[in-house]
C-alpha cells in the first residue's frame, strides 16, 4: 500500500480553504494528468487522467466518493478504480499555520490489486509522493488565486 501526505502553506483563511475543497469540481481538474471529470452527485464523481509511472503510461478512470465533510477543516474521500484494480482514500485538511498563514494537508493512500499488484504497488510507492505533492500544491495555488479574485485583493 502506497501512502503519502504533503503540506502547503496558504495565505487564506481556513474558511476559504473549506469553500474550495468542499466542492470536488474545484480540485478534480488539478489532478496530475487530468483529462476530464463528471460530477454524478454532491458526493460522487468520476475522473479520467493520464498516468505516467515509469514504463506504465495509460488512461486511468476512477470513482471518487466523498465519505466525510467535517466543516470547516476536513474533506475525506475514497477512490475506486473503474478500469484498473485499485482502491484508495485521501483527504484535505486545513489547520492553523504560523504568522497569519494556514496549512493545507493533502493525503493519498492507494493499493493496487490483481495479477500486477506487486509491480503496480512498487511503482505507486515511488510515484505517489510526487503525485500527492503536485496535487496539494496545485490546490493550494488555485485556492489562493480564487480567494484573491473573489476578495478583490
Amino acid at each position: 500500500m502506497a501512502s503519502c501526505t504533503h503540506q502547503a502553506e496558504v495565505n487564506v483563511p481556513i474558511t476559504a480553504i473549506w469553500n474550495f475543497v468542499s466542492n470536488i469540481g474545484n480540485w478534480a481538474p488539478l489532478v496530475p494528468g487530468y483529462i476530464t471529470h463528471e460530477v454524478l452527485s454532491e458526493k460522487e464523481s468520476t475522473w479520467s487522467f493520464k498516468s505516467d509511472m515509469g514504463i506504465f503510461k495509460k488512461k486511468i478512470e476512477l470513482k471518487v466518493d466523498i465519505t466525510s465533510w467535517q466543516e470547516p477543516t476536513k474533506v475525506t474521500f475514497q477512490l475506486t478504480g473503474l478500469n484498473e484494480k485499485f482502491t484508495g482514500d485521501g483527504y484535505f485538511l486545513a489547520s492553523k499555520g504560523r504568522n497569519n498563514t494556514n496549512l493545507m494537508t493533502g493525503a493519498l493512500q492507494i493499493t493496487a490489486e490483481g495479477m500486477m499488484a506487486k509491480v503496480a504497488n512498487s511503482l505507486l510507492n515511488t510515484s505517489l509522493p510526487e503525485i500527492t505533492a503536485e496535487l496539494t500544491e496545485a490546490v493550494a495555488l488555485k485556492l489562493e488565486q480564487n480567494y484573491k479574485e473573489h476578495a478583490g485583493v
